[in-house]
């Protein structure tokens, strides 16, 4: 019986923050698809810092939202990739929290190859989605999640098991 609470509780959180990264991505939609790129919801990918269980979650949100993506199909396939890569990061090779951070910020850049594919320059398209990634993941990603990791009772809480 133990079993199936562990595993219905990780399918309910796995739901829980692929739908919540759908509606932060979508709330903000022109910012969320853009050239300049300030995605929200990417604070989210700390999570997987905390328990790397959250990273299916977050990689099946990050799909769902980017199938309202203006770049169609590409966004679909490269930006859950891009997201999918800064996971993997974050989960087996992050030691810190602004590590982990950087993580999301060098992998998303990559989407900057998508935009060029539009016409954008290949650079620029590079840095400003990492600027963008910097400030939502880096900044106040940051600052959030490392005010939540100083209280353990709501860390043990975060825990999905």
């Amino acid at each position: 019986m133990e079993k199936n609470r562990v595993n219905t509780k990780f399918l309910v959180s796995t739901a829980l923050i692929a739908a919540v990264y759908v509606v932060m991505t979508l709330a903000i939609a022109p910012l969320s698809f853009s050239m300049i790129q300030v995605r929200v919801s990417e604070v989210l990918m700390l999570m997987a810092f905390i328990d790397k269980k959250y990273a299916p979650g977050l990689v099946l949100g990050c799909f769902i939202a980017n199938c309202f993506s203006p770049f169609g199909l590409m966004d679909i396939a490269f930006g859950t990739t891009c997201t999918a890569a800064a996971l993997w990061g974050i989960t087996r090779h992050s030691k810190t929290l602004f590590g982990a951070s950087l993580w999301a910020v060098f992998c998303n850049a990559f989407i900057g190859i998508e935009l060029y594919l539009f016409g954008s320059p290949l650079l620029l398209s590079m840095v400003t989605v990492a600027i963008g990634e910097f400030l939502s993941v880096s900044v106040v990603g940051y600052a959030l999640f490392r005010q939540l990791m100083k209280n353990p009772m709501l860390m043990e809480r975060l825990k999905i098991a």
